[in-house]
């Protein structure tokens, strides 16, 4: 592995600034990555232009994002890297993608976008993509193929990785940790308010007031960080999944694979294709409707025994599977050969 190590430049925004930072996707990117055997030098954008922002004098931002975007250009000259990997796009126009073309003649250039996005948004990113080597996504249908249609050459399918270091049972967790159902996220996206599953509004409504119940980042109630999320939903006897959008093969967002990968019992919102994932009775169960989610939650809570079985071929399948490692390696199979193995393998 030695001889094949790669210099791996990773622009992020991790948030460096805040507990949050400790559950990102991108921390799990880096992990795996160097795991594997690469140098990775992570640079936090917004932090770096925060810094500027800060410490020296009242700029206005694009003063401050110019400075950030000069700072990144000389540790890429200075590093030469052979992968560029670019986490973060809403601060990006092109011709900073031509600048670091430049400081990196040689690198090869991934984008990763883990956004859904309506059917007629079209974010100004999209031409950035079109620059690039590579787009990681996490769907594999209708945004994807949008991907495809704005011109992106290469769109490859890869989902959420987890981290089973610290994404997975915390026995002996405090009392206010504990409760029968959890669910972490908003009550919806004003981005969707067209295309929102009503499914996903309604469940969180009938909820809100149940007893035994908590919610976290949405109504009003505030939301968790660092590893009291994985504290929290590990000691919990069921986690909610549900995306905005629910009709867009394999699509679902990292909160899947946290509440799995924290060992919980977990009822998901169905998705097509959602079995090359996690199988339907065997990880976890899915259901369709809000009243099938009570129906299923109700049994569930009163079988123990079936619950912490599934719940734990779950965990152990998302820590064999999903774990930053293996999916870093997927990544790196892409960059080096144009193709990966995986049962849920999509590639345009």
């Amino acid at each position: 592995m030695l001889n094949d190590s790669k210099r791996i430049f990773l622009i992020a925004d991790f948030k460096n600034d805040s507990p949050k930072s400790i559950r990102l996707e991108r921390r799990r990117w880096v992990k795996g990555l160097i795991r594997l055997g690469h140098d990775v030098q992570p640079f936090s954008f917004w932090d770096i232009a925060e810094q500027k922002r800060k410490w020296l004098l009242p700029m206005k931002h694009r003063w401050e994002k110019a400075k950030a975007f000069e700072i990144m250009l000389e540790q890429i000259r200075c590093y030469y890297p052979d992968i560029l990997i670019l986490c973060v796009l809403k601060y990006f126009n092109t011709e900073m993608i031509r600048e670091i073309r430049k400081a990196a003649p040689r690198a090869f250039l991934v984008g990763r976008d883990a956004d859904p996005y309506p059917r007629n948004y079209v974010p100004r990113w999209f031409e950035i993509l079109k620059m690039l080597d590579l787009a990681i996504v996490t769907n594999a249908g209708v945004w994807m193929q949008k991907f495809k249609d704005q011109g992106v050459s290469r769109c490859a399918f890869l989902p959420c990785p987890c981290d089973p270091d610290i994404q997975r049972p915390y026995p002996n967790v405090e009392e206010k940790w504990k409760s029968d159902i959890i669910f972490t996220g908003p009550e919806g996206h004003k981005r969707f308010s067209a295309e929102a599953d009503k499914e996903r509004q309604l469940l969180l409504e009938r909820l809100r007031n149940r007893q035994g119940v908590r919610l976290y980042g949405c109504f009003g109630f505030p939301t968790l960080d660092g590893i009291e999320v994985f504290q929290a939903i590990s000691a919990a006897k069921i986690a909610l999944s549900i995306n905005v959008v629910n009709d867009v093969p394999l699509y679902h967002s990292d909160r899947l694979v946290n509440c799995l990968a924290c060992g919980t019992f977990t009822l998901a919102k169905r998705v097509p294709d959602s079995d090359l994932l996690f199988q339907d009775g065997k990880h976890l169960r899915y259901f369709d409707t809000a009243e099938e989610f009570f129906e299923l939650a109700e049994w569930y809570l009163a079988h123990e025994e079936e619950r912490e079985r599934i719940a734990r071929a779950g965990m152990e399948h998302a820590h064999r599977e999903f774990n930053c490692t293996k999916m870093a390696r997927h990544l790196m199979d892409l960059i080096r050969t144009g193709d990966y193995n995986a049962p849920w393998k999509v590639i345009l």
